[in-house]
This record gives C-alpha cells, sequence and structure tokens, in this order.
C-alpha cells in the first residue's frame, strides 16, 4: 500500500492465487514435475499417453489401465462429416490455431452432454478433445494444401498416428521419440496464461469447452504459444551458420528481442531444454538438419556468454518441428495438441473446489462529472 492505494501487480507478478496438486515448478532448481515425478524422468520412460493419464488422475497407469485407456482414446479419434466440412470451408490461408478454435467451439455444440460438470463427464469430454485435436490439426493441413484427409488408425500411438495423418506414413523412431517427447513436456505447465484463462473461464461454472476455446485463444500470442513460430522465423531470417554471430551481436547491440530465450519463472535455464537438446541432435542426424543445429548453437552460445541467459523450451521445439516437416504456423495448434491435458486437468481441479476469479483493479481516470447540457457535442 502506497499513499493509501493498493500496490498495482502488473500481470499478477508475484501472486498467489490458488494452490494446485497438478504440477510444481521449482525457480531455485528449475526443475519442473507433474504429480511429483521430474519430466526429464517422464519422458526417458513414459510415453505420452502414460503422461496423460498422470496429470489427468494423479498415477502412472498399470498395463491394463494403459490398455483401456489408450482404446478409449483411439476409439474418439474420428472427426464427424459436418466439421470435416467446416473445416474445408474455411480460408486457405486461416491460422490453424483459429481453425482449431473453431472447431473446438463447433465440437462443444454437437455434444449433447456439454453441461455434464461431474469428474465423470469432464474426463470423457477431456479424452474426447485429446484423441479429435491431432485429427483437426491434420485435417486442416493436407486440406489447405489441396489434398483430402486421411483417416485416423487405431493400431497407432498418439504420436504415429499425427504423422500419419499428416503424411500418410509413419518417420523414422527418432522421429517419433523426439515428437512424442515434445508432447510430455509441453502437456502441463502449471499457472501460465493460458491455464489461467481456462481456470478464470471455469470459475464462472462454463463449461469445458468454453475454457478450452479461451485456452486457445491466449496460447496463441506470441508471448505465449506462439513463441516456438517466432523462433523458427528467425532461424530463417538469418538463414546460414555464416551469418548467425554478426545477427545475434547486432540484435543485442539494438535490444532487439532474441525469441526462445528466458523465462518468466525459470531464473538459471528451462530444464526441459537439455532433455530436448538431445532428440534434437537426434533428429537433425537422420532428417539433414546439420545447418540448423549450427545456427542454434552458434546463437546460444553467444547469449550465455554475453547475456547470462539460456534457452527456453521453444527454442529447440522450433527447428526441431521444422526438420519434421511441419510448416512453422503449424507448431502452436500442435503445442495445444499436448497441452489440452494440462487445460482439462486444470478445468477439473477448479471445478472441485471453485471460486469466482474476480481480482480487483485502482481507477487512474477522470474525477466524478456531471454533464453539461448546454455543452454536449452535436450529433
Amino acid at each position: 500500500m502506497k499513499n493509501n492505494k493498493p500496490e498495482i501487480k502488473k500481470g499478477l507478478v508475484g501472486i498467489y492465487v490458488d494452490d494446485s496438486k497438478i504440477s510444481e515448478i521449482t525457480q531455485e532448481t528449475s526443475s519442473l514435475t507433474y504429480r511429483g515425478y521430474a519430466v526429464q524422468d517422464l519422458a526417458e520412460n513414459c510415453k505420452f499417453e502414460e503422461v496423460a493419464y498422470l496429470v489427468w488422475s494423479g498415477e502412472l497407469p498399470t498395463k491394463e489401465q494403459l490398455k483401456e485407456f489408450e482404446g478409449k482414446e483411439r476409439s474418439l479419434r474420428q472427426l464427424d462429416d459436418d466439421l470435416i466440412d467446416i473445416i474445408r470451408k474455411m480460408r486457405k490461408d486461416a491460422h490453424p490455431m483459429d481453425v482449431l478454435r473453431t472447431a473446438i467451439s463447433f465440437i462443444g455444440t454437437q455434444d449433447p452432454n456439454w453441461g455434464d460438470e461431474s469428474l465423470t463427464g469432464e474426463m470423457e469430454k477431456s479424452i474426447n478433445l485429446l484423441a479429435k485435436i491431432p485429427t483437426i490439426i491434420a485435417t486442416h493441413m493436407r486440406l489447405r494444401e489441396g489434398k483430402e484427409p486421411i483417416t485416423p488408425r487405431d493400431d497407432l500411438s498418439f504420436s504415429e498416428n499425427f504423422f500419419h495423418m499428416c503424411f500418410g506414413e509413419v518417420p523414422e523412431a527418432e522421429v517419433v521419440k523426439a515428437f512424442d517427447v515434445t508432447m510430455m513436456l509441453y502437456a502441463e505447465h502449471s499457472f501460465n496464461v493460458s491455464t489461467f484463462t481456462a481456470r478464470t473461464i471455469t470459475s464462472s461454472l462454463s463449461d469445458v469447452y468454453s475454457a478450452v476455446t479461451g485456452a486457445v485463444g491466449s496460447l496463441k500470442g506470441r508471448l505465449h504459444g506462439g513463441a516456438n513460430e517466432a523462433v523458427m522465423h528467425m532461424l530463417d531470417e538469418i538463414g546460414e551458420p555464416e551469418k548467425a554471430e554478426e545477427w545475434i551481436k547486432d540484435a543485442l547491440k539494438n535490444k532487439k528481442v532474441v525469441m526462445g530465450f528466458g523465462h518468466a519463472v525459470y531464473k538459471n535455464g528451462d530444464s526441459r531444454v537439455p532433455t530436448l537438446q538431445k532428440h534434437f541432435n537426434n533428429v537433425a542426424k537422420v532428417r539433414g538438419g546439420k545447418k540448423l543445429v549450427e545456427i542454434s548453437k552458434i546463437l546460444e552460445d553467444t547469449m550465455l556468454k554475453d547475456k547470462n541467459i539460456k534457452p527456453n523450451v521453444d527454442y529447440p521445439i522450433g527447428p526441431l518441428y521444422n526438420m519434421m516437416g511441419f510448416d512453422t504456423d503449424m507448431f502452436t495448434p500442435m503445442f495445444a495438441m499436448a497441452r489440452i491435458v494440462g487445460w482439462t486437468a486444470h478445468v477439473m481441479e477448479q471445478r472441485s473446489t471453485n471460486k469466482l476469479i474476480r481480482p480487483l483493479c485502482t481507477y487512474s481516470g477522470n474525477a466524478e462529472r456531471k454533464v453539461n447540457p448546454n455543452k454536449k457535442p452535436s450529433i
């Protein structure tokens, strides 16, 4: 309180608004855990479906539980003809995040149980979205390229099936594993802006489709999910390893934002990056990504030496998705494909101990005044 006025925390920085059992970010060690498990440990020993089950249920699944969960998810992958027709009618240059937002909203209109707020009902809707979002993204990708959608397969894993729907084939094992790791590391991240958006919408007792639609809109912003796209645009601008050092020196000299570095929470480096870097290098070997590896290394070394700033999770993921063959504007929708797990986990948690999220603000406009009828502007 200053001069009898409340202290304003722009962006709610440093403000604790709730408690969560889903994930924890420890600033001192720059570590991230899901339900107590370090994400690096999960990435090396699990697959995405297991991590999704963990985030939602609180425990890793047994073999029987995983088989049942995978069977459920795989049975829900297909889109109905009406939704495919809607995607087909969208402009070919529409951003994939806008397509995804609209498609999720449409799915909500088709669900007769949209208002079921029971834990079972919310879980059913969450698994349905997990299953259908990859199909939405892949369907739009192919339609805008003038190709017909590829029907999802129920004999493939989550990540294998996504490649199948996008490209008609399952790629090298190194590529599938790397993609699966990105899904696990993107799945959840505490009270980030899109998750907080979802919780805020839920706090008004709105439905899960509204909450997720709002979260998608929030994730689209380049200060959040769009950062992975911005990283790739930056690397495309640099173009060649020989230009990288001059580019980064000029950027630092002119105080330009270097995308993919620093983090609002992690102060000593993002703990997800070393795991991603290993898979980034593995994919580069099988996909001919030497140039991207070299450019990335020069920027990373210079930022650490000159600014003591380390990369965040978006830095390796941007070029990693590029080497996998995805268009840059698909990176953020693929982020959403993983984060649907975290969003819906938080929707369910918010609903279980709900309190309407309604912060205050101070007023700095005109003092109260009266209308002078003689001085009203003429129309």
